[in-house]
C-alpha cells in the first residue's frame, strides 16, 4: 500500500534539554554599523563595475515603457502610435544610457585614481 503521509525532509532541530533552535543564523546578530558597513561594500563594487550594453538595454526598455504609457494615458494618444514611438526611444535610449554611464565610470575612475597617486 502506498505511503499516505509525507516523510519528513529534514531532521528535527531540538537539542537534549528540548529546545528548538531557530534556522539559519543562530549567532549574535549583525550590529547596526555591521550592516551599514555591508551595504556601503555592496554599493561600492557596484559602482566599480563599468557599464554594460545589457544593463543599459535593461534601463532602456523599462524607461521605454513608462515612456509609452505616458503617451498612450496621459496624452491620450492611439496605442500603434505609442508603440512606434516605442521603437524609437529604445533605439535611442540604449546608446544614451550606456555612454552616459561609461562618462560617469571613467570620471570615478580617473577620480580614484588620481586620490590614490595623492594618498602615496
Amino acid at each position: 500500500m502506498a505511503q499516505t503521509r509525507k516523510k519528513r525532509q529534514t531532521k528535527h532541530r531540538g537539542n537534549a534539554a528540548g529546545i528548538v533552535e531557530a534556522r539559519g543564523r543562530t549567532g549574535r546578530p549583525p550590529t547596526a554599523a555591521e550592516r551599514k558597513a555591508s551595504a556601503r561594500d555592496a554599493r561600492l563594487e557596484r559602482l566599480n563595475r563599468p557599464p554594460t550594453w545589457r544593463s543599459a538595454a535593461n534601463r532602456a526598455l523599462v524607461a521605454t515603457v513608462f515612456f509609452v504609457l505616458v503617451v498612450i494615458f496621459a496624452f491620450k494618444r492611439p496605442v500603434s502610435e505609442g508603440i512606434a514611438l516605442a521603437g524609437f526611444m529604445l533605439l535611442f535610449y540604449i546608446p544614451m544610457g550606456y555612454y552616459t554611464d561609461l562618462w560617469f565610470y571613467r570620471r570615478r575612475m580617473t577620480k580614484q585614481a588620481r586620490e590614490r597617486a595623492e594618498g602615496r
